[in-house]
């Protein structure tokens, strides 16, 4: 009889420091399961785990993991880990050549699902944001809720958020379903999102046809009983013939209806309003706590399901007007009469064109300097020409070298090339050592850092910098 999740002592996990990894630890370390793991290097995020008793290790040994194992029985262990860790990985060798149980986190999480009502959000973009956003409905509409999320939420400080088994109610969980080596195909959601299916990732898909191909049969996977809920835009490139309902950020066309969409979209200050309208409900002057409409649409996504699932148009307007947004999404650090500095994890050529236009529509006039750093030399080779075209929406423009994860270079691909094909003047290519002194020195109107590698630990220290100067 095959174990069920939750019946193994001890979590093993490579690659911990990973945004669904980590949840996955602390979602087991809940339930007071034993939980280690090794990462590449310590993160905010491993010592956010460390102090909540999780050991982490940050070098491949092989010894350490024999000792740490040692004690357990081979059965009792479970090892997850990420595709992000290569196989030829020592620990991987040794856990592998000694008969360990090794499951893949999408793998792990599917498992876990099962045991409640999924919502589950797909898309290359937003699906971070519309998770966070439908599970802080869910929790301040009192309902009993799992989370497993792809970002630290600000209104929780976390990226799992927790239910309670024992309740009498029904039990949802709230997952980010990752297209990534076709991860998402694990999940048999109640309710699918599909907020984009833009091209990424071809060093695993090999082309366009293919991820398409992949976002239908996960939309197929949708339970016969739920809700399929596309944006309009991926509605028409999938061509799904199962049931759905569609929602965009403008009202749809007679030859191309929508059944959710925001109206009326306002910026008053550095805050967004909308109207949200549908045929069973309509909110007015919905205010949204974060900007932005590539945001209004996440959240017109976010609406439609909690409509879906029975929540009251009171219960959802409130929680969204309260809703603080994700860490690293559009995440305001200084906003002041001197200055203003936001950091953002878009790395995706449309989520820099939706970030940059969403800065200029809220600070019209301003000059816009950008600090970006390029993730994965496939990913700046496929999309450089549509790089280029986004980051020339900046004034100004630092770029840093690409941050390679689990790549090696590529010859030829460097953030040299991109900024050779960019048509602005005001550009430069600095390694992560220079960029303090190069902000000390000049002089910022509104300043943003974004990229998806280790951009972030440049974030405290250009804080710092221009607290200084205002002080």
């Amino acid at each position: 009889m095959q174990k069920k999740i939750l019946d193994y002592s001890l979590y093993y996990f490579l690659g911990i420091g990973g945004i669904g990894m980590s949840a996955l630890a602390r979602y087991f370390n809940n339930y007071k399961k034993t939980c280690s793991g090794y990462d590449k290097s310590p993160t905010n995020l491993t010592s956010a785990l460390e102090s909540e008793g999780i050991a982490v290790h940050f070098d491949e040994n092989t010894e350490y993991l024999e000792y740490l194992l040692s004690e357990t029985k081979k059965e009792e262990v479970l090892v997850i880990h990420t595709p992000a860790v290569p196989i030829d990985h020592k620990e991987y060798v040794w856990l592998m050549a000694n008969g360990y149980t090794i499951k893949k986190r999408s793998i792990v999480l599917g498992e876990i699902t099962r045991s409640f009502k999924t919502i589950a959000i797909a898309g290359t973009h937003g699906k971070t944001t519309t998770s966070t956003l439908v599970a802080h409905i869910l929790k301040s509409a009192g309902l009993n809720c799992y989370a497993f999320l792809g970002g630290i939420s600000a209104n929780y400080n976390t990226n799992l958020l927790l239910g309670t088994e024992s309740s009498e109610k029904e039990t949802y969980v709230v997952v980010e379903a990752d297209e990534y080596d076709r991860s998402f195909l694990t999940l048999h959601p109640f309710v699918t999102i599909i907020t984009s299916c833009d091209p990424d990732h071809l060093d695993i898909y090999g082309g366009k046809q293919q991820i398409q191909q992949a976002y239908t049969d996960f939309a197929h996977q949708t339970q016969a009983d739920g809700f399929l809920l596309v944006k309009n835009s991926v509605n028409n490139t999938l061509a799904l013939k199962n049931k759905r309902l569609v929602y965009s950020v403008i009202s749809g066309t007679e030859s191309n209806p929508t059944d959710f969409s925001a109206k009326n979209i306002q910026v008053r200050g550095d805050s967004f309003y909308f109207d949200f309208d549908s045929i069973n409900c309509s909110l007015k002057n919905l205010h949204l706590g974060i900007p932005g409409d590539h945001n209004v649409e996440n959240a017109v996504a976010a609406i439609a399901v909690c409509l879906l699932i029975g929540l009251s148009s009171y219960e959802i307007s409130t929680a969204v007007s309260t809703f603080k947004g994700v860490r690293r999404r559009f995440d305001y650090r200084i906003k002041n009469q001197n200055v203003i500095y936001i950091d953002d994890y878009a790395h995706h050529p449309e989520e820099l064109n939706a970030f940059i236009n969403a800065v200029k529509k809220l600070y019209p006039g301003k000059k816009i300097h950008g600090i970006f750093q390029p993730h994965l030399y496939t990913r700046t080779r496929d999309f450089a020409d549509e790089f280029a075209k986004s980051l020339d929406l900046l004034d100004d423009c630092t770029l840093l070298p690409i941050y390679p994860a689990r790549e090696i270079p590529i010859p030829g691909v460097s953030s040299e090339m991109l900024l050779a094909k960019m048509k602005g003047k005001n550009k430069r290519v600095l390694e992560m050592r220079e960029v303090e002194n190069y902000i000390k020195n000049e002089k910022l109107e509104v300043l943003v850092s974004l990229g998806a590698g280790n951009i972030d630990q440049l974030v405290t220290p250009i804080e710092e910098i221009l607290n200084e100067r205002c002080n």
